[in-house]
Protein backbone atom coordinates (compact mmCIF):
# COMPACT_ATOMS: atom_id res chain seq x y z
CA UNK A 1 0.00 0.00 0.00
CA UNK A 2 2.75 2.33 1.15
CA UNK A 3 5.55 4.07 -0.81
CA UNK A 4 8.66 2.73 -0.02
CA UNK A 5 12.77 3.94 -0.78
CA UNK A 6 14.94 1.48 -2.51
CA UNK A 7 18.67 2.93 -1.74
CA UNK A 8 20.52 -0.30 -3.41
CA UNK A 9 23.95 1.51 -5.47
CA UNK A 10 23.46 -1.13 -7.83
CA UNK A 11 19.59 -0.25 -8.39
CA UNK A 12 19.32 2.94 -7.66
CA UNK A 13 22.44 4.34 -8.68
CA UNK A 14 23.04 2.68 -11.77
CA UNK A 15 19.27 2.36 -12.99
CA UNK A 16 19.28 5.92 -14.66
CA UNK A 17 15.91 7.47 -16.06
CA UNK A 18 15.45 7.27 -19.57
CA UNK A 19 13.74 10.88 -19.59
CA UNK A 20 15.75 12.93 -18.04
CA UNK A 21 14.52 15.72 -19.66
CA UNK A 22 11.17 14.83 -17.21
CA UNK A 23 13.12 14.85 -14.27
CA UNK A 24 12.72 16.74 -11.14
CA UNK A 25 14.29 19.85 -9.51
CA UNK A 26 14.87 19.58 -5.97
CA UNK A 27 15.52 21.76 -2.95
CA UNK A 28 16.87 20.94 0.53
CA UNK A 29 17.08 24.02 3.25
CA UNK A 30 18.93 23.51 6.21
CA UNK A 31 21.07 21.04 3.55
CA UNK A 32 24.50 20.99 6.06
CA UNK A 33 22.79 20.18 9.26
CA UNK A 34 22.68 15.89 10.50
CA UNK A 35 19.57 15.36 8.45
CA UNK A 36 20.34 17.39 5.57
CA UNK A 37 23.36 15.59 4.57
CA UNK A 38 22.24 12.35 4.97
CA UNK A 39 18.87 13.24 3.08
CA UNK A 40 20.90 15.35 0.38
CA UNK A 41 22.93 12.14 -0.27
CA UNK A 42 20.20 9.58 -0.19
CA UNK A 43 18.52 12.38 -2.96
CA UNK A 44 21.77 12.81 -4.91
CA UNK A 45 21.51 9.43 -5.52
CA UNK A 46 18.22 9.16 -7.16
CA UNK A 47 17.97 9.37 -11.26
CA UNK A 48 14.46 10.89 -10.44
CA UNK A 49 16.43 14.27 -9.40
CA UNK A 50 17.78 16.24 -11.91
CA UNK A 51 18.87 19.24 -10.18
CA UNK A 52 19.52 19.20 -6.38
CA UNK A 53 19.98 22.91 -5.04
CA UNK A 54 21.21 22.96 -1.31
CA UNK A 55 20.41 25.43 0.94
CA UNK A 56 21.56 26.64 4.39
CA UNK A 57 23.25 29.29 6.74
CA UNK A 58 26.54 27.83 6.59
CA UNK A 59 28.94 25.39 4.74
CA UNK A 60 26.23 24.67 2.03
CA UNK A 61 29.14 25.19 -1.02
CA UNK A 62 31.21 22.58 0.98
CA UNK A 63 28.38 19.53 1.17
CA UNK A 64 27.44 20.17 -3.00
CA UNK A 65 31.01 20.26 -3.51
CA UNK A 66 31.57 16.78 -1.91
CA UNK A 67 28.27 15.35 -3.60
CA UNK A 68 29.00 16.71 -6.46
CA UNK A 69 31.71 13.93 -6.88
CA UNK A 70 29.29 11.49 -6.64
CA UNK A 71 28.76 9.38 -10.23
CA UNK A 72 24.82 10.64 -11.02
CA UNK A 73 23.69 12.30 -13.03
CA UNK A 74 21.82 15.11 -10.43
CA UNK A 75 23.76 18.58 -10.92
CA UNK A 76 24.29 20.20 -6.91
CA UNK A 77 24.80 23.48 -6.08
CA UNK A 78 25.12 24.94 -2.50
CA UNK A 79 23.90 28.48 -1.75
CA UNK A 80 25.04 29.85 1.43
CA UNK A 81 23.38 32.65 3.99
CA UNK A 82 19.97 34.42 3.94
CA UNK A 83 21.06 36.09 1.16
CA UNK A 84 20.86 33.23 -1.64
CA UNK A 85 17.99 31.79 -0.19
CA UNK A 86 15.91 33.16 -3.30
CA UNK A 87 18.32 31.65 -5.92
CA UNK A 88 18.00 28.26 -4.23
CA UNK A 89 14.26 28.44 -4.28
CA UNK A 90 13.91 29.57 -7.84
CA UNK A 91 11.91 27.47 -9.92
CA UNK A 92 12.46 24.59 -7.63
CA UNK A 93 9.71 21.64 -7.85
CA UNK A 94 9.86 19.67 -4.44
CA UNK A 95 10.71 21.75 -1.60
CA UNK A 96 12.00 19.43 1.77
CA UNK A 97 12.78 21.43 4.43
CA UNK A 98 14.55 20.14 8.03
CA UNK A 99 16.23 23.43 8.82
CA UNK A 100 16.28 24.52 12.58
CA UNK A 101 17.91 23.33 15.47
CA UNK A 102 17.35 19.45 16.74
CA UNK A 103 16.10 18.15 20.25
CA UNK A 104 18.61 18.21 23.03
CA UNK A 105 18.17 15.67 26.14
CA UNK A 106 15.28 16.83 28.26
CA UNK A 107 14.03 19.15 25.13
CA UNK A 108 10.28 18.54 24.28
CA UNK A 109 9.80 19.58 20.47
CA UNK A 110 7.42 22.29 21.62
CA UNK A 111 10.99 23.32 23.60
CA UNK A 112 12.36 23.93 19.48
CA UNK A 113 9.20 26.22 18.67
CA UNK A 114 10.94 30.11 18.99
CA UNK A 115 14.00 29.24 16.77
CA UNK A 116 12.73 27.32 14.90
CA UNK A 117 9.17 28.68 13.96
CA UNK A 118 11.10 31.71 12.37
CA UNK A 119 12.88 29.37 10.13
CA UNK A 120 10.30 28.11 8.76
CA UNK A 121 8.35 31.41 8.26
CA UNK A 122 10.62 32.90 6.50
CA UNK A 123 11.29 30.18 4.37
CA UNK A 124 7.58 29.52 3.64
CA UNK A 125 8.03 33.48 2.42
CA UNK A 126 11.00 32.51 -0.19
CA UNK A 127 9.05 29.97 -1.38
CA UNK A 128 5.77 32.18 -2.01
CA UNK A 129 7.84 34.19 -4.06
CA UNK A 130 10.06 31.48 -6.24
CA UNK A 131 8.27 28.55 -6.24
CA UNK A 132 4.37 29.07 -5.05
CA UNK A 133 3.37 26.01 -6.85
CA UNK A 134 6.50 23.07 -5.41
CA UNK A 135 5.47 20.32 -3.29
CA UNK A 136 6.85 21.55 0.17
CA UNK A 137 7.47 18.94 2.72
CA UNK A 138 8.05 20.19 6.70
CA UNK A 139 10.41 18.28 8.62
CA UNK A 140 11.13 20.76 11.19
CA UNK A 141 10.30 20.44 14.27
CA UNK A 142 7.58 20.85 15.47
CA UNK A 143 6.22 19.83 12.48
CA UNK A 144 2.26 19.89 14.32
CA UNK A 145 2.99 23.37 14.74
CA UNK A 146 5.17 24.59 11.42
CA UNK A 147 2.68 23.04 9.05
CA UNK A 148 0.49 26.01 10.34
CA UNK A 149 2.88 28.22 10.17
CA UNK A 150 3.73 27.65 6.40
CA UNK A 151 0.15 27.81 5.54
CA UNK A 152 -0.61 31.12 7.07
CA UNK A 153 2.55 32.67 5.12
CA UNK A 154 1.47 31.17 2.15
CA UNK A 155 -2.15 32.59 2.59
CA UNK A 156 -0.83 35.70 3.41
CA UNK A 157 1.14 35.99 0.16
CA UNK A 158 -1.97 34.61 -2.07
CA UNK A 159 -0.66 31.20 -3.01
CA UNK A 160 -1.68 28.80 -0.68
CA UNK A 161 -3.01 25.15 -2.10
CA UNK A 162 -3.58 23.29 0.90
CA UNK A 163 -2.69 19.99 -1.53
CA UNK A 164 1.11 21.01 -2.27
CA UNK A 165 1.92 21.22 1.75
CA UNK A 166 3.04 18.31 4.41
CA UNK A 167 4.53 17.59 6.95
CA UNK A 168 6.69 14.64 6.74
CA UNK A 169 5.23 12.32 9.29
CA UNK A 170 6.86 9.21 7.58
CA UNK A 171 9.73 8.60 10.17
CA UNK A 172 6.32 7.28 12.80
CA UNK A 173 5.77 4.71 9.78
CA UNK A 174 9.22 3.65 9.26
CA UNK A 175 9.57 3.25 12.76
CA UNK A 176 6.50 1.39 13.06
CA UNK A 177 7.41 -0.59 10.83
CA UNK A 178 10.69 -1.75 12.10
CA UNK A 179 9.38 -2.23 15.60
CA UNK A 180 6.66 -4.60 14.52
CA UNK A 181 8.70 -6.22 11.94
CA UNK A 182 11.01 -7.06 15.02
CA UNK A 183 8.03 -8.43 17.51
CA UNK A 184 6.27 -10.35 15.32
CA UNK A 185 9.71 -12.04 13.17
CA UNK A 186 8.62 -10.18 9.91
CA UNK A 187 11.12 -8.89 7.42
CA UNK A 188 10.26 -4.72 8.09
CA UNK A 189 10.21 -4.29 4.31
CA UNK A 190 7.19 -6.41 4.23
CA UNK A 191 5.40 -5.13 6.62
CA UNK A 192 2.40 -2.00 6.11
CA UNK A 193 1.24 -0.12 8.24
CA UNK A 194 -0.37 3.69 8.53
CA UNK A 195 0.20 6.07 11.51
CA UNK A 196 -2.33 8.86 11.61
CA UNK A 197 -2.59 11.94 13.72
CA UNK A 198 0.07 14.75 13.79
CA UNK A 199 3.72 13.97 14.33
CA UNK A 200 5.00 13.97 18.45
CA UNK A 201 4.17 12.36 21.49
CA UNK A 202 0.31 11.17 21.99
CA UNK A 203 -0.74 12.45 18.38
CA UNK A 204 1.09 9.88 16.61
CA UNK A 205 -1.47 7.20 16.67
CA UNK A 206 -0.15 3.54 15.01
CA UNK A 207 -3.19 1.76 13.53
CA UNK A 208 -1.54 -2.06 14.42
CA UNK A 209 -4.82 -3.07 13.56
CA UNK A 210 -4.69 -2.24 10.03
CA UNK A 211 -1.09 -3.58 9.74
CA UNK A 212 0.00 -6.47 6.74
CA UNK A 213 0.63 -8.83 7.40
CA UNK A 214 -2.16 -9.09 10.34
CA UNK A 215 -0.41 -9.30 13.60
CA UNK A 216 -1.82 -10.39 16.79
CA UNK A 217 -0.30 -9.13 19.68
CA UNK A 218 -1.97 -9.32 23.26
CA UNK A 219 -3.06 -6.35 24.34
CA UNK A 220 -0.40 -5.29 26.79
CA UNK A 221 1.85 -5.82 23.77
CA UNK A 222 0.05 -3.50 21.59
CA UNK A 223 0.14 -0.82 23.85
CA UNK A 224 3.96 -0.87 24.29
CA UNK A 225 4.58 -0.95 20.84
CA UNK A 226 2.41 2.00 20.53
CA UNK A 227 3.74 3.71 23.69
CA UNK A 228 7.37 2.70 21.80
CA UNK A 229 6.38 4.31 18.29
CA UNK A 230 5.22 7.29 19.94
CA UNK A 231 8.40 8.13 22.04
CA UNK A 232 11.05 6.75 19.49
CA UNK A 233 12.06 10.19 18.93
CA UNK A 234 13.31 10.53 22.47
CA UNK A 235 14.71 7.29 22.85
CA UNK A 236 17.07 8.12 20.14
CA UNK A 237 17.64 11.54 21.64
CA UNK A 238 18.51 9.83 24.81
CA UNK A 239 20.82 6.95 23.20
CA UNK A 240 22.99 9.79 21.79
CA UNK A 241 23.13 11.18 25.37
CA UNK A 242 23.12 15.10 23.99
CA UNK A 243 25.31 14.44 21.02
CA UNK A 244 21.99 14.64 18.91
CA UNK A 245 18.45 13.54 17.79
CA UNK A 246 17.09 11.41 14.88
CA UNK A 247 18.78 12.13 12.29
CA UNK A 248 20.22 9.42 9.66
CA UNK A 249 16.35 7.97 10.25
CA UNK A 250 14.68 11.39 9.31
CA UNK A 251 17.23 11.32 6.58
CA UNK A 252 16.04 7.98 5.10
CA UNK A 253 12.26 8.48 5.81
CA UNK A 254 12.53 12.37 4.45
CA UNK A 255 14.04 11.15 1.54
CA UNK A 256 11.51 8.19 0.64
CA UNK A 257 8.45 10.92 1.22
CA UNK A 258 10.42 13.23 -0.89
CA UNK A 259 10.90 10.48 -3.80
CA UNK A 260 7.07 9.85 -3.51
CA UNK A 261 6.31 13.35 -4.54
CA UNK A 262 9.00 13.09 -7.50
CA UNK A 263 7.42 9.71 -8.26
CA UNK A 264 3.91 11.81 -8.17
CA UNK A 265 5.39 14.51 -10.32
CA UNK A 266 6.44 12.63 -12.93
CA UNK A 267 2.98 10.57 -13.39
CA UNK A 268 3.53 7.61 -11.55
CA UNK A 269 0.12 6.16 -10.11
CA UNK A 270 -1.03 4.91 -6.85
CA UNK A 271 1.44 6.21 -4.73
CA UNK A 272 0.18 6.49 -1.10
CA UNK A 273 2.13 7.59 2.07
CA UNK A 274 0.68 9.48 5.35
CA UNK A 275 1.51 12.84 5.88
CA UNK A 276 0.54 15.50 7.89
CA UNK A 277 -1.80 17.70 6.14
CA UNK A 278 -4.75 20.31 6.04
CA UNK A 279 -7.97 18.25 6.88
CA UNK A 280 -10.94 18.21 7.59
CA UNK A 281 -10.78 14.07 8.34
CA UNK A 282 -11.40 15.15 12.61
CA UNK A 283 -12.15 17.88 14.58
CA UNK A 284 -8.36 18.76 13.85
CA UNK A 285 -7.69 21.31 11.14
CA UNK A 286 -4.16 19.31 10.29
CA UNK A 287 -4.25 15.53 10.68
CA UNK A 288 -2.49 12.74 8.94
CA UNK A 289 -3.71 10.02 7.08
CA UNK A 290 -2.99 8.19 3.85
CA UNK A 291 -2.95 10.27 0.72
CA UNK A 292 -2.84 9.21 -3.12
CA UNK A 293 -0.48 11.48 -4.59
CA UNK A 294 -0.35 12.84 -7.59
CA UNK A 295 1.71 15.62 -9.83
CA UNK A 296 -0.05 18.45 -8.01
CA UNK A 297 0.35 16.93 -4.39
CA UNK A 298 -2.72 15.67 -2.78
CA UNK A 299 -4.75 13.95 -4.98
CA UNK A 300 -7.41 11.47 -2.78
CA UNK A 301 -7.19 12.24 1.16
CA UNK A 302 -8.21 8.29 2.22
CA UNK A 303 -9.49 9.59 5.02
CA UNK A 304 -9.59 7.20 8.60
CA UNK A 305 -8.83 3.72 8.41
CA UNK A 306 -11.19 1.74 10.57
CA UNK A 307 -9.97 1.84 14.26
CA UNK A 308 -10.37 -0.36 17.21
CA UNK A 309 -11.39 0.48 20.67
CA UNK A 310 -8.02 1.27 21.75
CA UNK A 311 -6.91 3.51 18.75
CA UNK A 312 -10.40 5.33 19.17
CA UNK A 313 -8.71 6.21 22.80
CA UNK A 314 -5.47 7.38 20.85
CA UNK A 315 -7.40 9.40 18.75
CA UNK A 316 -9.18 11.06 21.49
CA UNK A 317 -6.23 11.73 23.66
CA UNK A 318 -4.55 13.29 20.59
CA UNK A 319 -6.86 15.76 18.90
CA UNK A 320 -7.00 17.71 21.94
CA UNK A 321 -2.98 18.20 21.50
CA UNK A 322 -3.15 18.75 18.20
CA UNK A 323 -5.82 21.62 18.30
CA UNK A 324 -3.55 23.03 20.68
CA UNK A 325 -0.44 23.08 18.44
CA UNK A 326 -2.00 24.22 15.59
CA UNK A 327 -3.54 26.68 17.33
CA UNK A 328 0.44 27.79 18.37
CA UNK A 329 1.60 27.97 14.90
CA UNK A 330 -1.00 30.27 13.53
CA UNK A 331 -0.82 32.43 16.56
CA UNK A 332 2.74 33.01 15.74
CA UNK A 333 1.92 33.99 12.28
CA UNK A 334 -0.61 36.41 13.06
CA UNK A 335 2.23 38.42 15.98
CA UNK A 336 4.71 38.00 13.81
Amino acid sequence: MFSRLSIGVAQVVRTFSTSSQNNVKVAVCGASGGIGQPLSLLLKQSPLVTQLHLYDIVHTPGVAADLSHIDTPAVVRGFNGADNLDAALKDAQVVIIPAGVPRKPGMTRDDLFNTNAGVVRDIAAAISRNCPKALVGIITNPVNSCVPIASEVLKKAGCYDANRIFGVSTLDIVRACAFIGEAAGHNPLDVTIPVIGGHSGVTIIPLLSNCKPAVNFPESQVKQLSERIQEAGTEVVKAKAGAGSATLSMAYAGARFALSLVRAIKGEKNIIECAYVRSNVTEATYFSTPLRLGPNGIEENLGLPKLNAFEQGLLKAAIPELKTNIKKGEEFVLKN
